[in-house]
């Protein structure tokens, strides 16, 4: 049996992939340790708390000693590191935790594995640690038709994706330094079930489902790549499985959509009116485009996506309105 620490397991993509790894493999045990701040929710986690194979630790990353202990007392095969704080408004307000979270923790997470797995001997065969990063370290897209490779150059604007940066430079350093199997993934926005609503997608289904107001920044034309959580939990288990240690795989849906658009859909899917949009004053530092060149993990590793965009926002309203006791519209 692979004993697999999931940091973040009780967060959006986090519990996703706990799900999807107690569900399609039986060969893999797991270790959620979480710190359950506001956007971790143990309820993501019912339906496998009982699971002999699914563990749960409440803990920092942040705390070294803690962080120790965890790996003493279990000889994992690999780490999959989710946990982060990852809401860009919250990171303009206040860099601070981002910084101390976001690199501080995974410094942590780092050296204690390297410390343990390595011992004296710094024989790290057969164990991998899986950064989770996000497609915002590159900045913003300029020229239409560009889209991130591997290679683009780290350009972040928002002290959240700064933080991610530097998170990614420290695994790539260790890699670098000491041989570390560390290996980065950087995927596009992410939608699907267990989401906080505080992102653009469970916000605005949320809102509408309660006639409130949808907020869209600026003239909501900023453009993202879209990919169903489902799709990027497969390919962290292919990069997991198969990939190179010290390389970095983008993954992205190829579903680029501006904001204004997504939102109209979710309105004309709920039955709802578009005079509920509501533009509000653009956020700082606010990236105009994101798209990602994916084309690396799918050669390499033979991984696509495999749910197309409106079926999984279809799927993903439906979830938010079982999940709130309501029925859909006959639309849905």
């Amino acid at each position: 049996m692979k004993e697999i620490l999931v940091t973040g397991g009780a967060g959006f993509i986090g519990s996703n992939f706990i799900h999807a790894m107690l569900n399609n493999r039986d060969d893999i045990a797991i270790v959620n340790y979480d710190l359950l701040t506001y956007a971790g929710c143990l309820e993501n986690l019912n339906d496998v708390e009982n699971n002999p194979r699914y563990a749960f630790i409440r803990g920092d990353i942040c705390d070294a000693a803690s962080v120790k202990s965890v790996f003493n007392r279990h000889d994992f095969e690999a780490v999959v590191h989710f946990a982060a704080e990852s809401h860009v408004d919250k990171s303009i307000s206040g860099p601070a935790r981002f910084v101390e979270t976001n690199v501080l923790g995974t410094q942590i997470l780092l050296q204690t594995a390297k410390d343990v797995w390595g011992g004296a001997r710094r024989d790290f065969s057969g164990r991998r640690f899986i950064h989770i990063s996000t497609d915002e370290v590159y900045g913003s897209l300029e020229e239409e038709g560009a889209r991130f490779t591997e290679s683009t150059p780290l350009a972040p604007n928002s002290p959240y994706s700064a933080s991610k940066a530097g998170s990614d430079l420290l695994a790539r350093a260790y890699f670098e330094t000491y041989g570390f199997p560390v290996i980065v993934t950087r995927c596009s926005n992410n939608y699907g079930p267990y989401q906080f609503p505080e992102k653009l997608i469970p916000l605005m289904i949320m809102n509408a489902l309660n006639n409130r107001p949808l907020p869209v920044y600026g003239d909501g034309m900023n453009v993202r790549d879209w990919i169903h959580v489902s799709d990027h939990c497969r390919a962290v288990e292919a990069v997991l499985e198969n990939g190179r240690a010290g390389e970095v795989y983008n993954i992205g849906g190829s579903n680029e959509m501006r904001n204004i658009d997504i939102v109209k859909i979710i309105l004309s899917l709920l039955e709802k009116p578009e005079s509920l949009i509501s533009f509000v004053t653009d956020r700082l530092g606010h990236d105009k485009r994101y798209a990602v060149d994916a084309s690396k993990i799918k050669e390499e590793l033979g991984w696509a996506p495999a749910m197309e965009f409106e079926a999984g926002l279809r799927e993903t309203i439906k979830w938010y309105i079982y999940r709130n006791g309501k029925l859909p519209p006959a639309s849905l």
